[in-house]
């Protein structure tokens, strides 16, 4: 059966299509609310010229069909399918960040409190998402220091003989040594941080002052001063204030959009009780299936919704009623000649494509979403993330007010990230921090980062290289070189191991700070061997990642199972690329070095009558293995006795007979 038979044969029931090619390959899933009606329309608009449809059809061999009971099943079952199969006449979501949740494990013996971006059901209590990325870890480090629950990966369902730093500097109460604390006392440490993460900061601040006062009756003024120190943290963190906007209460995402020359710059802002918490940034480029087709699956929305209006000088949305016309170049606006109309781009296909893979099985939905164009099945993908949350959202296309002005504000910042991807290409040395701060998800903004390569020939003259980048730049005088001293062999992860302990120990015997970020270079090996160092120094809590060499991912200690992949234009890729490369060209000096050190020792050490000290002297007075064979008898005779000189001097200039 033919691609037409099966077209006339489809049911006109919902469900979901599937185009393949030739090679089987699934090049296009739609749905629609009556199959037949739908799939047929694709001949219609192939058949017009339709520069998208057209192509499409051209490649489609065969059609597969998936028929569910209403449209909310379609739209859920259309999402999971482009997600799986990602074919290429779809848009794709290819920014696929996901926020950080904070996890207690309420299901342990001892719980404690992690990082992640996976949610199970394992029992763990999750809180979040955390907007920024970094605010995940701010957070943790918080209720390490007041609550000094662990997040090590200690196996606390037995004691063991000794604790580690952490309990001694205070950030742990040490549950994994026996009578270091009580089950009791480590519970109320528990029910604290979970009235903190729940938010419940008055609740929590009554009973850590009650707690308060009654250790200061008993007179245990030390329990106390700890109690006084967390009430003051929960008392700041109530009056802390971000940046404030609108007065929305409730959870709310604002999209804004900028199109241009074939790329689009998409902003997501996300307000959380009426203050924007984050941005979020999304680009695409030379994507022809963006334009020159109206929603494919919108059936009869073209007659319905105006497709694009023109961006006159100094907007960045279009205005409510504008009229709308093919997106052109502002010259070419009004010009009624017959010059080739450009590509237009559909924003209510792609808003439609975008919210779906955004916010179809994703654990946590604002209460409303507010978007610069409306699109054909707005409504039911509002039904659809109403009923899998559990609360109404309100997925909206605001006209006028602080809504609209929000939607705009979106744009603005839209057109700006477009300028900067697109047009701009060196960012800020603060931008690039922030940016590289906000992927790795690192406390703070990186002033110094310390990144490690091994280099060797088949194990032999190990060696290892540190190269630092500070505040902007390669810091040259800082660089370090290793000599892997214990390692025999091919073993790089022992020698990355031994290196960074032997790094990291003496900055620790030192009492120098550590980087903001130490970075490996290699794969998920070599960070866990960088991981073992330091912790066995104590330093859990260092940021540490690593980069792979043929895969360009990186890993980051503790979420190793979601490598960050960063777009191959991302200025934050190509500075840990840069440092990457950096240690790599070190290590292969020194190991280079370190060879031609071998060579010349061995070539010298070889001739009969010299030993480590003649060797030494004739290298400290000719200055190389090279003079020393260009040398006469006569001058090797001024610093060896003139035997040896003869001897040496024929070494290298007498012919040696043929086996």
């Amino acid at each position: 059966m033919d691609l037409h038979e099966k077209i006339r044969a489809l049911p006109t029931q919902p469900g979901v299509y599937l185009y393949k090619n030739a090679e089987g390959q699934v090049i296009y899933v739609g749905k629609a609310k009556n199959l037949r009606a739908r799939v047929r329309s694709y001949l219609l608009e192939a058949s017009q010229a339709n520069a998208k449809t057209g192509s499409l059809m051209r490649e489609a061999v065969d059609l597969d069909y998936i028929l569910v009971a209403n449209e909310h099943e379609a739209l859920a079952l259309e999402n999971n399918l482009i997600k799986q199969r990602k074919p290429r006449f779809n848009i794709l979501l290819r920014d696929d960040k996901t926020y950080p949740y904070v996890k207690l494990t309420l299901a342990d013996r001892y719980p404690k409190v992690f990082v992640t971006r996976r949610l199970r059901k394992d029992g763990s209590a999750y809180y979040g998402p955390y907007f920024p990325g970094n605010l995940a870890y701010r957070v943790v480090e918080l209720i390490h220091r007041s609550f000094l629950l662990p997040s090590c990966k200690v196996d606390l369902s037995r004691y063991h003989p000794r604790a580690c730093l952490q309990y001694y500097i205070h950030r742990c109460l040490g549950p994994c040594v026996e009578g270091l604390t009580t089950p009791e006392a480590y519970k109320q440490a528990v029910r604290d941080a979970q009235l903190f993460l729940e938010g419940r900061h008055s609740e929590l601040e009554r009973t850590l002052t009650a707690r308060m006062m009654a250790a200061a009756e008993a007179e245990q003024f030390e329990a106390a001063a700890r109690l006084r120190d967390q009430i003051s943290t929960v008392h700041q963190l109530q009056e802390k204030q971000r940046i404030a906007t609108a007065e929305l209460s409730d959870d709310t995402d604002v999209f804004g959009y900028h199109f241009e020359d074939g790329a689009l710059a998409v902003n997501l802002f996300h307000m959380r009780s009426g203050k924007i918490v984050d941005r979020r940034e999304f680009f695409w480029e030379d994507l022809p299936e963006l334009l020159g087709a109206p929603d494919l699956d919108s059936e009869t929305w073209d007659d319905r919704v105006p497709q694009v209006s023109i961006l006159r000088p100094g907007m960045t949305q279009p205005q409510p009623g504008a009229p709308s016309f093919p997106h052109r170049s502002a010259e070419r606006v009004g010009d009624q000649s017959s010059q080739p109309v450009e590509p237009v781009f559909h924003p209510g296909s792609f808003f439609s494509a975008l919210l779906k893979q955004l916010y179809i099985d994703q654990h946590y939905v604002p209460r409303s979403i507010l978007v610069p164009v409306d699109f054909a099945d707005r409504e039911t993908l509002a039904a659809l993330l109403s009923e899998r949350t559990g609360h109404r959202v309100e997925l909206a296309v605001p006209q006028r007010g602080e809504k609209r002005s929000l939607v705009d504000l979106a744009g603005q910042n839209a057109r700006q990230s477009h300028t900067q991807r697109f047009r701009v290409l060196e960012p800020s040395r603060k931008a690039i921090q922030e940016a590289l701060a906000d992927a790795l998800m690192l406390p703070e903004l990186p002033h110094r980062i310390e990144c490690f390569d091994i280099s060797h020939i088949q194990g032999a003259e190990t060696v290892a290289s540190l190269v630092v980048w500070e505040d902007g730049k390669m810091n040259k005088s800082a660089y370090r070189k290793f000599k892997v001293m214990t390692v025999q062999g091919v073993d790089d992860f022992a020698s990355m191991r031994e290196v960074v302990e032997r790094r990291y120990r003496r900055l620790k015997d030192e009492n120098q700070p550590m980087p903001s970020l130490v970075l490996i270079d290699g794969g998920l090996g070599q960070l866990h061997a960088a991981a073992d160092a330091l912790e066995s120094l104590g330093f859990t809590s260092q940021p540490l990642a690593s980069i792979a060499k043929k895969e360009e991912v990186i890993y980051l200690y503790g979420n190793e199972d979601e490598p960050v992949v960063l777009d191959r234009r991302s200025p934050v890729l190509h500075l840990v690329q840069l440092i990457r490369d950096e240690s790599h060209r070190f290590a292969i000096g020194y190991h280079r070095q370190r060879r031609a050190m071998r060579d010349r020792d061995s070539e010298l050490l070889n001739i009969p009558g010299v030993g480590p000290q003649t060797r030494q002297r004739l290298i400290t007075h000719f200055g190389s293995l090279r003079d020393v064979r260009q040398a006469t008898a006569e001058s090797l005779a001024a610093v060896v006795p003139r035997k040896t000189a003869e001897t040496i001097w024929r070494h290298f200039h007498q012919e040696r007979p043929v086996d």
